[in-house]
């Protein structure tokens, strides 16, 4: 849920507005939802039958073949997580200006990676409650906005139009379809709970809950939180997101601010705070686990891994020292949305490898058939519209048969192990 819920929802549907009505706007996020529990489904299949740590990394490696793995297990480190919280750290900084007047987003932000690092790298207790404390105050606003905006806001159907509404006045198919590739990255992180599945008691039982439950709920929540925009905003009140780059104003800051409530919206500004500091402090703690998979392997040095029970602090300072050094030196928030087709290919290639997987059972195997499929569709507009992606594939491809190659020939029973 922690990775789930972020500023996106805060954001799309004002995108969305434009050319799509409420009732599309609602079955596209209920189509979304569906897809991620399709891919929930899948996931939690694989887990019970691969009880162990790493995510993609270990799935692609036990499924189809230890240089995927390798190429996903780079790509966690390089892409997946490392960016993201850099940018998660710089809107942290960005977002606290709107409350206060503050210094340069990056020094807060380098302050949240540092003190996040240490909680996450000491003890595992430490790190799990200080996970599970950052999640409930994020799911209490998020529920507190919900309560507010059902109870003072409209119930009745809203009744206006898009103002760039395709023409014909049909189902908008093409919009309705072009934005399952942002809602898809609304609901990224549904499977992070696989990355940490060997330090669950009863991996084969509380891994499928943990996914299962969380995409559920966090489909729920969307779901309402939209119905709650596009009863009571229209698409010129929503058009708001266009200045969020400069303004870092959100339609949770729209709706209360309408409602007459300046607490309400410094409240807004104090939910996306918690929900960037808890998806960083939730990949925080997932991401070092897939490192420290890859340095018992040898695709890294053993200091990156963990031989006891607790947290690999090596990988936990490793993952550190990259965000900080990403939010410092680049602008990474274009990379991340072109890489985050490459990471979406992972996830098609994992849940594809549930057919293959001896043990697997039927409803799970026809979930990731359909998640193969949707997020297939998905992955080519992503690609037809930023081409980019493929150079990350490439690069990607690069690193990933190198550190294969060099593991393999350093120990010949790689493959077969």
């Amino acid at each position: 849920m922690a990775n789930m819920i972020g500023a996106g929802v805060l954001l799309s549907t004002g995108f969305m507005a434009q050319q799509m009505g409420p009732g599309a706007i609602l079955l596209a996020w209920l189509a979304g939802g569906g897809l991620a529990l399709c891919g929930a489904m899948a996931y939690a299949d694989v887990a019970r039958l691969i009880q162990e740590s790493g995510g993609e990394y270990r799935y692609l490696s036990r499924m189809w073949h230890p240089l995927l793995g390798s190429l996903a297990g780079w790509g966690s480190l390089l892409l997946g997580f490392s960016a993201p919280v850099a940018i998660d750290a710089f809107a942290i900084g960005a977002f606290t200006n709107t409350l206060v007047d503050g210094p340069d987003p990056r020094i807060l932000g380098t302050l949240v990676i540092g003190f996040l690092t240490l909680a996450h790298a000491t003890r595992r207790d430490l790190s799990h409650h200080t996970q599970n404390l950052l999640i409930a105050l994020k799911v209490g606003l998020l529920v507190s906005f919900i309560v507010l905006g059902l109870f003072l806001g409209e119930w009745r159907w809203p009744d206006w139009q898009p103002p760039d509404a395709v023409d014909g006045g049909g189902f908008p198919i093409g919009p309705f379809l072009e934005n399952q590739y942002w809602i898809a990255f609304a609901f990224s992180g549904w499977n992070a709970a696989i990355y940490v599945s060997g330090e669950f008691h009863t991996p084969e039982r509380d891994v499928p809950r943990a996914l299962l439950i969380g995409c559920g709920g966090v489909a729920l929540l969307y779901l309402v939180v939209n119905w709650i925009f596009v009863a009571n905003l229209t698409p010129a009140e929503l058009s708001v997101v266009f200045e969020y780059d400069a303004t870092r104003v959100t339609l949770g800051h729209a709706l209360v601010e309408k409602m007459g409530s300046a607490l309400g919206a410094d409240a807004v500004s104090l939910f996306a705070i918690l929900a960037f500091t808890s998806a960083m402090s939730a990949m925080m703690m997932v991401g070092p686990r897939v490192y420290a998979e890859m340095a018992r392997d040898g695709h890294l040095p053993a200091r990156f891994a963990s031989e006891t029970s607790e947290p690999p602090m090596g990988s936990v300072f490793l993952q550190g020292a990259l965000a900080i050094g990403l939010l410092w030196t680049h602008s990474v928030l274009e990379a991340v949305e072109s890489a985050g087709g490459v990471l979406l290919l992972f996830s098609m290639l994992t849940a594809l490898g549930l057919l293959r997987l001896p043990g697997a059972r039927l409803g799970p195997r026809m979930a990731g058939l359909v998640y193969t499929l949707g997020a297939g569709g998905i992955l080519a507009y992503g690609v037809a519209n930023n081409p980019h992606q493929l150079w990350w594939l490439v690069a990607l491809l690069t690193i990933g048969a190198a550190s294969y190659t060099v593991r393999r020939q350093g120990d010949p029973t790689f493959h077969e192990a």
